[in-house]
């Protein structure tokens, strides 16, 4: 039975398994490039840090080579984090805004601490990150909220109830 076939209510029904196919195959192609974007990422990471101890080279750990390894570092754990995004749509059929709130705030987190020397003159990057960084967290922050504290309705279950007519009445 091909994933394909029809099923039985009618042309919107199948119009909608078609678009749902296409999403999970397109899901699907996007978790192998992102594993092949994270075993490329890794290996850049591995290789570099290697050839620097292995060459005995004068590294120096405390600038900029220290930044390039985070931010290497930070590039696969971004990309880790997208492939956890595809495989739970994938599993569940549902986005994690959670996860992808993560995913941004680490990314963004990676590109303060790979600014340039010479970024500070640059007030309208600095600003735009800032705003970045505080919208994100606040996203974050609502969502983790919503998440963990029940609905006001489900507190207070009398709330909506109408009072019977006979209790005014007398």
């Amino acid at each position: 039975m091909s994933s394909f076939q029809k099923p039985s209510r009618g042309g919107r029904q199948s119009f909608l398994s078609w678009v749902d196919t296409g999403e999970r195959l397109v899901a699907r192609i996007l978790a192998l490039i992102t594993g092949v974007v994270i075993i490329s990422a890794l290996l850049k990471l591995v290789l570099s840090l290697g050839s620097k101890l292995l060459t005995g080279s004068e590294a120096t750990w405390l600038g900029d080579d220290l930044i390039k390894v985070l931010g290497d570092l930070l590039t696969v754990l971004i990309a880790l984090e997208v492939l956890q995004n595809i495989t739970s749509y994938l599993r569940r059929h549902v986005v994690q805004i959670e996860l992808v709130l993560v995913t941004a705030l680490t990314a963004v987190a990676r590109k303060v601490i790979v600014l340039p020397s010479g970024a500070e003159d640059k007030p309208q990057l600095l600003v735009g990150l800032g705003i970045a960084v505080a919208a994100l967290a606040a996203a974050y922050w609502l969502v983790k909220r919503a998440n963990t504290t029940p609905a006001r309705a489900s507190q207070d279950p009398d709330r909506f109830v109408q009072p019977d007519e006979d209790d005014g009445a007398e």
